[in-house]
């Protein structure tokens, strides 16, 4: 029978050989499962057509340029309406947290917008703002359809936004606020310097993934009518009769979201590790 290691240098050698055997069959699986796909799509008898039709080089270099033009009007949108969801959001989160009877009526409205804008589409939503608001032929309405469908997206996010705000908020134990009113601070100061500040920390890998599907919910917009990327990829696909612009398009939005879903990752992981710490010391 083999003896089991007993020296702290024979069990981290063990521990490296473990790693090292799981990497090898992790990586001989992953290689196979690859193979195995490949494979079946570049053998399918509708390949040939699928490829010149989605990818097709000639057409993804030649409507790549533009398609990056016009993606720049999806970043100035997304980081407008970025900053106007987290400032609408907190402003909410807070507003359905504080418990004062006078605002009883506002935090009516706050439950019953957060209500309304996460049980409609947001397809349905884009509709009803962006054609509706200009119906009203109103002068102190805007009727620019970017304008209307970053309202719109702005909207919709902020009361899913004020929901993780809130419940990082509720998520503080109520020894933190009671032991800044024991310190003297006002409540107004224990919410903004004890309360908001760990309430935030917390939810923030949350809040990056929200904002990762704004990235994507941004072409939505398309539907009123603005030329922004998706736009762009459909107008040069009903040119010439070919997908590949619509591909380039998600390769453009791949290249964005990847990056922002691996920090999201990093961030969630080293906040575990942070947990883990703290149960470890405990």
């Amino acid at each position: 029978m083999k003896s089991q290691p007993t020296t702290r240098d024979e069990r981290e050698a063990a521990r490296r050989r473990a790693r090292r055997r799981g990497l090898a069959i992790s990586a001989t699986s992953t290689v196979a499962l690859l193979a195995a796909l490949a494979f079946a799509v570049l053998l399918s008898p509708g390949w040939h057509l699928v490829r010149t039709t989605f990818f097709s080089w000639h057409w993804f270099n030649s409507s790549l340029r533009p398609l990056i033009d016009a993606f720049w009007l999806d970043v100035r949108m997304f980081v407008i309406i970025e900053v106007i969801v987290l400032v609408l959001g907190m402003a909410i989160a807070l507003l359905r947290t504080m418990r004062s009877p006078v605002l009883f009526p506002l935090r009516g409205l706050a439950a019953i917008f957060v209500d309304v804008m996460r049980g409609v589409p947001l397809l349905l939503l884009l509709y009803l703002i962006g054609f509706g608001v200009p119906a009203l032929r109103s002068s102190f309405l805007p009727t620019d359809e970017t304008i209307l469908g970053g309202a719109a997206l702005a909207f919709c996010y902020s009361a899913y936004v004020s929901e993780v705000f809130r419940a990082g908020i509720l998520s503080i134990h109520p020894s933190q606020p009671a032991a800044g009113l024991a310190l003297g601070l006002t409540r107004t100061q224990v919410l903004t310097h004890v309360v908001v500040p760990q309430a935030v920390r917390r939810v923030v890998p949350p809040l990056l993934n929200d904002f990762i599907s704004l990235t994507k919910d941004v072409a939505l917009v398309s539907v009123l009518g603005p030329q922004e990327i998706l736009r762009a990829a459909q107008v040069i696909q009903d040119y010439n009769f070919n997908f590949t612009p619509l591909v380039a398009a998600g390769a453009v939005y791949l290249c964005v979201t990847i990056p922002l879903i691996r920090f999201v990752d990093s961030r969630q992981a080293r906040a575990r590790r942070q947990q883990e710490g703290v149960l470890v010391v405990l």
